[in-house]
């Protein structure tokens, strides 16, 4: 059994100018990208964007160093029905008013973007990556990825040198992730700096989710304790990942950029390791040109109507998006 889409359509702008949420005027975000969505606690999700931009932003793409610039900003919603649209009821502010960065930079980054985030017991964390230097469009190299951590609702966040993932020979492949918690242990999926390399597998005891020297990687049978032995989940490019577990379906999930397929897929899986269907494109690259991102809304992972945000690089915001789901 596997998922297969009947119908997808594009609900809303959720960030910019014009729309519903008005987050240039209420928190100085005239333009953003990603927006991972998880499940807070307290009956809110958080949302978490990339490279944000305020007044005097130029209309098109990204740059750093100019109008308003944050690395990441952070906002959360309490909306159950998502059909008219995803409402931000507030933000991360900084003193001056706006929306402020939430994880830092630290020498020898353009930024630090993150990838992926999950809440356990209260504390919250956030994969990330340091990204050190843009190439052509889909390819990028980064110092590491670690996971950050907030203990007090997501105000401030440390980044534990504990908790990182080196990349000095680009080779690294857990420098794009998605979490996912299953059967007692955190999992993490993940891929090489850019949007061309195959999906790994690893997991970590929750008490030790900070240690990177903890974790266990999938190398195709068993579990392991070194990186190097991790092995492909299943044959395809990833970039931004996005996974959880459909309770309605008894299915796994996972929604990513396919730059090779030109647009976002959702695959489907009995378990974490597999096997992972070859899934289907679900919002086109062609309909909808320069996509990525696909992040899942987790309070829709029970019913037919799949809710997710996608990125588009011009007009560089963010949209929420549905999909009608059936199994087949």
């Amino acid at each position: 059994m596997e998922i297969r889409a009947v119908e997808t359509e594009r609900i809303e702008q959720v960030t910019g100018a014009g729309t519903a949420n008005r987050t240039d005027e209420r928190f100085a975000v005239t333009a953003t990208d990603l927006g991972i969505l998880w499940d807070a606690g307290g009956g809110r999700v958080f949302a978490l964007f990339g490279d944000t931009f305020g007044a005097g932003w130029g209309g098109r793409g990204a740059g750093p160093g100019s109008a308003d610039w944050r690395s990441n900003v952070l906002a959360w919603s309490t909306a159950r029905d998502l059909s008219g649209g995803l409402p931000f009821d507030g933000v991360v502010e900084r003193p001056e008013g706006g929306a402020a960065q939430v994880l830092p930079s630290g020498r020898r980054e353009v930024t630090v973007i993150p990838n992926s985030a999950i809440t356990v017991d209260g504390t919250h964390y956030v994969h990330y990556m340091s990204v050190r230097e843009w190439g052509r469009p889909g390819h990028w190299r980064t110092n590491h990825a670690g996971i950050a951590v907030s203990t007090d609702d997501g105000r401030t966040w440390d980044k534990p040198r504990s908790a990182r993932w080196k990349n000095r020979d680009g080779r690294s492949r857990f420098q794009i992730g998605a979490f996912a918690r299953d059967a007692g242990a955190v999992h993490l999926f993940g891929t090489t700096n850019g949007r061309y390399d195959v999906p790994y597998l690893a997991r970590v005891e929750p008490a030790r989710l900070l240690h990177a020297d903890a974790w266990e990687y999938w190398d195709g049978r068993d579990w392991r304790d070194d990186e190097r032995h991790a092995a492909p989940v299943f044959d395809g490019s990833v970039g931004e990942m996005s996974v959880g577990y459909h309770s309605g379906f008894g299915l796994w999930l996972m929604m990513h950029l396919d730059e090779p397929r030109k647009g976002i897929v959702l695959r489907s899986a009995p378990s974490l390791t597999g096997p992972w269907s070859e899934g289907e494109v679900v919002v086109s690259g062609e309909e909808y040109p320069a996509i990525y991102g696909g992040f899942l809304h987790p309070w829709s992972l029970e019913g037919p109507e799949l809710y997710y945000l996608v990125s588009q690089w011009e007009p560089y915001n963010v949209f929420l998006t549905r999909t009608r789901l059936d199994v087949g």
